[in-house]
């Protein structure tokens, strides 16, 4: 991106993470032109960003005009897109596809010659605007500070026992990561409990709460090998947190410098307070310990 271009587009689902975005590009002097996407983006988007445009699931076309009609060559996207939403009974009937949509998705969603993996689909959907003239860049290019630094986040460090466990989990969590299935992976006792795949984190460690009663499980969550930070990228608040407490887990480990944290000062309060261990690990460093 140019240094005199300040017009950028922001493309927005679920979760606080695209309202920090926003904040972080108009405090470097963009002007923000928001597509939110009805039912997941957050309404304060509105009054953050210069301009906004509530779309449709799946009205691709539009999001596309609307950003050309704010002069937007260069975009970023930020948010969660609940994957189940995909697979409710008759979505297609209450998200009308636009012809921009079917002809990007036909042979995912309709004739099923490609696969819905993840960055499948987020692949094809920037590739979508990129034919029209927008390309898009990691959102962590313009808030950098929202990547976690490698090193004790919160709590005490991690005992011997949960050390094992966290290297076991890595070593797994990335093998899942490089076949596109999840990010997050519960284990107790180099035991696996749940893997994540379309529910997502926190359904993943409600189920691993389930399964193990006894409580005091790790969760590890990582980038993919493959990690194109444009999307999808990992991201933890307090909501996660929240979530451990509920199941009973009492370690989280992420990977340092390629997984979001939300409201930092607010998250290690909350950690500290139900004395939850967190830690951030270079993957450098976690390859040559499970070595």
């Amino acid at each position: 991106m140019t240094t005199n271009d300040k017009r950028i587009g922001l493309l927005a689902a679920w979760g606080r993470y695209p309202v920090l975005v926003a904040e972080a590009l108009r405090r470097e002097g963009f002007h923000v032109s928001c597509v939110g996407v009805a039912d997941l983006a957050d309404p304060v988007l509105r009054e953050v960003c210069n301009d906004y445009c509530w779309i449709g699931w799946c009205s691709l076309g539009r999001a596309i005009r609307f950003f050309h009609q704010c002069g937007i060559e260069q975009a970023t996207m930020a948010g969660k897109f609940p994957k189940e939403l995909i697979y409710q009974p008759r979505v297609w009937m209450r998200h009308f596809p636009d012809w921009k949509f079917i002809k990007t998705f036909y042979h995912y969603f309709i004739s099923h010659k490609r696969d819905n993996k993840d960055d499948t689909l987020l692949g094809a959907l920037t590739n979508a605007f990129a034919t029209d003239g927008i390309t898009f860049h990691p959102a962590t290019d313009f808030a950098p500070e929202l990547l976690v630094k490698p090193g004790q986040i919160a709590g005490r460090p991690p005992t011997a026992s949960q050390q094992t466990d966290i290297e076991f989990g890595w070593q797994i969590a990335k093998m899942m990561g490089m076949l596109d299935i999840g990010q997050s992976i519960c284990v107790k006792d180099r035991a696996v409990l749940a893997v994540e795949a379309v529910e997502g984190t926190d359904a993943c460690i409600l189920r691993a709460g389930e399964l193990c009663k006894k409580g005091n499980f790790t969760i590890v969550k990582v980038a993919k090998p493959q990690q194109d930070m444009r999307f999808d990228v990992p991201t933890v608040g307090v909501r996660t947190l929240r979530t451990m407490v509920a199941a009973g887990a009492n370690v989280l480990a992420v990977e340092g410098n390629r997984t979001i944290l939300l409201d930092d000062d607010e998250f290690r309060q909350f950690a500290h307070q139900h004395k939850l261990c967190v830690v951030a690990i270079e993957a450098d460093h976690a390859m040559t310990d499970a070595a």
